[in-house]
């Protein structure tokens, strides 16, 4: 069976949600999945965001869609259950285009076979995913159980937390959340609010990164956010 427990914070946090029908009915779903289909990532990693990075200690939510749905070269699994990174020593295209940002605004150079984003997420970034399961190689197979309506509950739980969070919402899926943190869709690609700060830039895939991803200090941003607000600040660096 999957194991729903989380080990921090968030266990009463989700307290409610999870012992909805809706959420029993979704882990049955799931676990079916698992016993008759390949399905990415590993089971014992489908909560691993949210068992890394407690709610309390949330300062930065980077958004995704769904996980990776493919292996590299090798034969190693893509997805770990955080949004973006890998378990493979092949760093994928949006990863390398996300590195080359940070590097742009920072200066950081990351090691070229390290797409393990553990380590962010050991000091508050949250990887979210809005689906947490998805079936090799079939990308969105599982939008159909409505994992949504588990992480936008997530979202809006952080939003209204008051704590300082900064959502990095890359690309029109994840801009479309921002109606969950402010109650609307704002004109403006930077928004302040009270303890929160949105950042809304063009997706780092191939397809879309030159449109602008590269073009906003987004990382420093979020840095002098967090100072600002008395927060320890993010070691980008892997």
């Amino acid at each position: 069976m999957i194991n729903t427990e989380f080990g921090n914070d968030w266990d009463v946090v989700l307290k409610d949600i999870k012992q909805t029908d809706y959420f029993i009915h979704l882990m049955e779903a799931v676990e079916k999945e698992y016993e008759t289909a390949e399905v990415y990532p590993p089971k014992e990693n489908i909560f691993n965001a949210l068992k890394l990075t407690p709610f309390a200690n949330t300062k930065v939510v980077i958004l995704g869609q769904d996980p990776y749905y493919n292996k590299d070269k090798e034969g190693n699994i893509h997805a770990m259950g955080l949004s973006f990174s890998s378990n493979s020593t092949s760093v994928p295209k949006s990863l390398q285009n996300i590195f080359k940002s940070m590097s742009l605004d920072l200066g950081i150079q990351q090691p070229k076979k390290t797409a393990d984003l553990t380590k962010w997420s050991q000091q508050g970034v949250l990887l979210l995913n809005a689906t947490l399961t998805v079936e090799a190689g079939k990308p969105n197979s599982h939008l159909k159980y409505k994992w949504e309506t588990f992480t936008d509950e997530i979202i809006q739980k952080l939003a209204a937390s008051h704590q300082p969070i900064v959502f990095l919402l890359w690309g029109s899926f994840a801009q479309k959340k921002e109606k969950l943190i402010l109650g609307e869709i704002s004109e403006e690609n930077i928004v302040k609010k009270d303890n929160l700060l949105i950042i809304k830039t063009p997706h780092p895939s191939p397809m879309s990164a030159s449109k602008g991803f590269f073009d906003v200090k987004q990382f420093s941003m979020t840095n002098n956010f967090l100072k600002e607000h008395g927060v320890s600040e993010i070691d980008w660096q892997l």
